[in-house]
């Protein structure tokens, strides 16, 4: 015969020189049920339809490859496979994505709609291209909105009011700079491969080495770095003071984690 299994199991005798600890670390997530948040999930799906859309109008109209060289192509991809994982998290009440990924993908396209509104389409900059979007119209005029200025400011708004803070440290401000280093990186090398005179060979105004020279360039970009680790540095100091947007008010003191009762949870 198997001996049955006895009802109460009797606790382990305490070790000497332990002090056996009252708390309990049970997580919260473990007591509170998760919650669907369908208004938040198709909000995000239409961020991520919108980053998309530009994305598809851009490779339409030019060559692929020379389309996806850009920032601001590639930041717009990002947006939309992050907030279309983000749309199916908030629909199916699973965990969010990563803070260090959401904070990520708003700097970067925060840096996509800056650098576009204030630099390149700004005429009293040195680096403004406003003479190659003047005679923009029809969906290539659709896709530059959507790609530099409603995708940044959806982006920008769902981390302000549909996104809970999250434990970001002064750190991820400098691992956010690791891609803008990359392309960096990236532009100048594709500059150098491609023969003098073809057409765009060097994406952006500020990285051609043509016209500033390395030394010049390497200028330009450690002032956009330095502006860019700064516009992390503030993600990181509003994420710890912003109010939480979706905070639930959990009733009645039966799902609280106990700090202090010997029970864990009351």
């Amino acid at each position: 015969m198997i001996t049955p299994m006895p009802r109460d199991i009797p606790d382990l005798p305490a070790i000497p020189g332990i002090i056996p600890s009252t708390h309990s670390f049970v997580p919260a997530t473990a007591v509170v049920a998760p919650s669907r948040r369908p208004v938040t999930a198709a909000y995000r799906a239409l961020v991520a339809l919108a980053a998309a859309t530009g994305v598809a109008v851009e490779m339409k109209l030019g060559a692929p490859a020379r389309v996806l060289s850009y920032f601001t192509i590639q930041t717009n991809l990002l947006v939309a496979v992050v907030f279309a994982a983000s749309a199916r998290r908030a629909w199916s009440a699973r965990r969010p994505l990563p803070g260090v990924l959401t904070g990520g993908t708003l700097i970067y396209a925060s840096i996509t709609g800056l650098v576009y509104h204030l630099i390149l389409v700004n005429e009293s900059t040195p680096f403004s291209m406003t003479g190659s979007d003047d005679t923009l119209s029809g969906w290539p005029a659709v896709a530059h909105q959507l790609l530099h200025t409603i995708t940044p400011i959806a982006v920008a708004l769902d981390w302000l009011l549909l996104t809970r803070p999250t434990p970001l440290a002064l750190r991820n401000a400098a691992t956010w700079l690791i891609y803008p280093l990359a392309y960096l990186v990236f532009c100048l090398a594709r500059g150098a491969m491609l023969a003098p005179g073809t057409p765009a060979r060097y994406l952006y105004p500020f990285v051609d080495v043509d016209r500033h020279g390395y030394g010049g360039v390497l200028g330009n970009t450690a002032i956009l770095g330095v502006a860019f680790y700064a516009l992390g540095l503030l993600v990181v100091v509003l994420d710890h003071v912003r109010p939480d947007p979706v905070r639930r008010r959990v009733r009645g003191p039966e799902n609280r984690i106990s700090s202090q009762a010997t029970g864990g949870l009351k």
